[in-house]
């Protein structure tokens, strides 16, 4: 937290529709973003507001409400995991986190951290769409690496016959149309407000 959001909070309490924003709310939710940012290929990839009061507000909900959000993606990557055997299963974090919205993407895999993170943008997916997206950067990294090639598609389709998901659809294509296709699997519908999951509102 700077010193701007510091002053603010200093001996206030902002009233809103959720109530009170609690000052141990902010300062925990601004610590998860800076080991977000930690995780991140780059620091800048976790990003919000630049109105100070947004930023606080969308702090304050995540110190109170991010853990069962984390522990919902966590039973996703553990039925991800279920699809191999244990001696096959890597050592895998997942944490919801909010993206920079210049980045245009709703998750990314982190290969070069210990044990690999995985962060999802919760507030750019519909809540239907998390699997599908955790499976997508769980094969990445299963595979250990980035690309979309016939690996990732074979890896991709076991996992969605293990978890009951749609496999992508991909006869007929050529392989650098299968990759654009996979790269951009599951094809999910955009969320109008990215920020409003964050700030406590829609699918939040």
């Amino acid at each position: 937290m700077n010193a701007d959001e510091r002053r603010w909070l200093t001996g206030f309490e902002q009233k809103s529709e959720e109530g009170v924003v609690c000052c141990d709310a902010v300062e925990k939710g601004t610590e998860y973003l800076k080991t977000m940012r930690r995780l991140a290929l780059e620091s800048d990839m976790i990003a919000l507001s630049e109105d100070i009061v947004e930023r606080i507000r969308i702090c304050s909900w995540i110190g109170k409400n991010i853990e069962p959000v984390n522990a919902e993606l966590g039973e996703y990557l553990q039925a991800c995991h279920s699809c191999f055997y244990p001696e096959q299963r890597k050592k895998i974090q997942i944490f919801a986190a909010p993206l920079a919205q210049k980045l245009g993407v709703d998750a990314f895999c982190n290969l070069k951290v210990e044990p690999v993170a995985i962060l999802i943008d919760a507030g750019r997916l519909h809540r239907p769409d998390w699997l599908s997206v955790v499976a997508h950067e769980y094969a990445h990294a299963h595979l250990g690496t980035a690309g979309h090639q016939g690996q990732f598609l074979a890896t991709i389709q076991h996992l969605c016959l293990g978890l009951g998901l749609e496999p992508p659809y991909t006869e007929g294509m050529e392989a650098k149309q299968q990759e654009i296709w996979l790269q951009n699997w599951p094809h999910c519908p955009p969320v109008a407000d990215p920020l409003a999951f964050w700030r406590g509102g829609a699918n939040a």
